[in-house]
C-alpha cells in the first residue's frame, strides 16, 4: 500500500510537512520495525516518540517491574503501579497513544540463548540498557546480523549516544574495546531530565535511519553535558 489513510495524513501532519519526510518517509517508518532493549530511563522517551512518529511494529525487551526510585526519571510509569512489569505497561500505555502500532514485549532478561531469535525480527535496535553485558551482546549480534545499533547511555548530568554498525561499520566494541570493572552493587546517579533528552536524540537517530536520511550519528560519540549547556562531538 503506497498510501496514507485519511485519518494517517491528519495524525502525521506536522511531519508530512518536511519535504525531508513527506508520505514516502511516513510509509518507510510505517513499515520499520524497531527493537528497544530497556523500558526504563532512556527506553521511554525512545518509546513514546517512536510509536507516536508511527513506526510500525516496535519490539520491547524488559524484565524488570517498576519500582519506586524509577518514578524520577521512568515517565510511563505511576506510584501505584509498583512491582508491576514495566513491559506490560509499557504495552499497554503505547497501545492507548497508537493502537496501529504492533507492539511485541519480550518479558525476559537478553542473553546469548535468546538475541539472535529476538533481534533478527527487526531492522534497528535501541540499546536503551546501562548492562555493559548486554551493550556488548547487542553489539555483536548487531554486527552479526547487519542490524543498526542506536546506543545511548546517562550518568549524573551527563549523557551519550552514537549509532554503530551503520554504513560506516563501527562498533560498539571497536569505540569501547573493554568492558569496565565495577562493584557488583554499584548504582548511578542520574538527573530525572537527562534521560528524557538523550532518549529523545536517540528516538531522532532511529527516525533518520527508518527513513534514509543525511546526518545519522555514526560518524562520532556525541556527549552531552547538561550544567554546561555543551554537546561534545568525538570523531571516530
Amino acid at each position: 500500500m503506497n498510501k496514507l489513510s485519511t485519518e494517517n495524513q491528519e495524525r502525521y501532519s506536522r511531519q508530512l510537512l518536511l519535504k525531508e519526510v513527506g508520505v514516502e518517509g511516513q510509509l518507510k517508518l510505517k513499515a520499520a520495525k524497531v527493537l528497544v532493549i530497556g523500558a526504563g530511563g532512556l527506553g521511554c522517551p525512545v518509546l513514546q516518540y517512536l510509536v507516536a512518529a508511527g513506526i510500525g511494529k516496535i519490539g520491547i525487551v524488559d524484565h524488570d517491574v517498576v519500582s519506586i526510585s524509577n518514578l524520577q526519571r521512568q515517565i510511563l510509569y505511576r506510584e501505584d503501579e509498583l512491582g508491576v512489569s514495566k513491559a506490560h505497561l509499557a504495552q499497554q500505555k503505547l497501545q492507548y497513544l497508537n493502537s496501529e502500532t504492533i507492539i511485541q514485549i519480550y518479558n525476559t532478561f537478553l542473553n546469548k540463548d535468546n538475541v539472535e531469535d529476538i533481534m533478527g525480527e527487526y531492522d534497528v535496535v535501541v540499546g536503551a540498557t546501562d548492562n555493559f553485558e548486554s551493550r556488548y551482546l547487542i553489539d555483536t549480534y548487531s554486527q552479526n546480523l547487519y542490524i543498526p545499533f542506536v546506543h545511548g547511555s546517562v550518568e549524573g548530568f551527563e549523557g551519550q549516544y552514537s549509532v554503530f554498525n551503520y554504513k560506516n561499520k563501527i562498533s560498539y566494541s571497536d569505540v569501547f574495546p573493554s568492558q569496565p570493572e565495577l562493584p557488583k552493587d554499584y548504582v548511578i546517579g542520574v538527573m530525572g531530565a537527562l534521560p528524557g533528552i538523550i532518549g529523545s536524540m536517540m528516538a531522532m537517530e532511529v527516525i533518520k535511519i527508518c527513513c534514509n536520511l543525511k546526518g545519522v550519528a555514526a560518524d562520532a560519540l556525541y556527549i552531552f553535558k547538561a550544567l554546561e549547556n555543551k554537546l561534545i562531538k568525538l570523531n571516530y
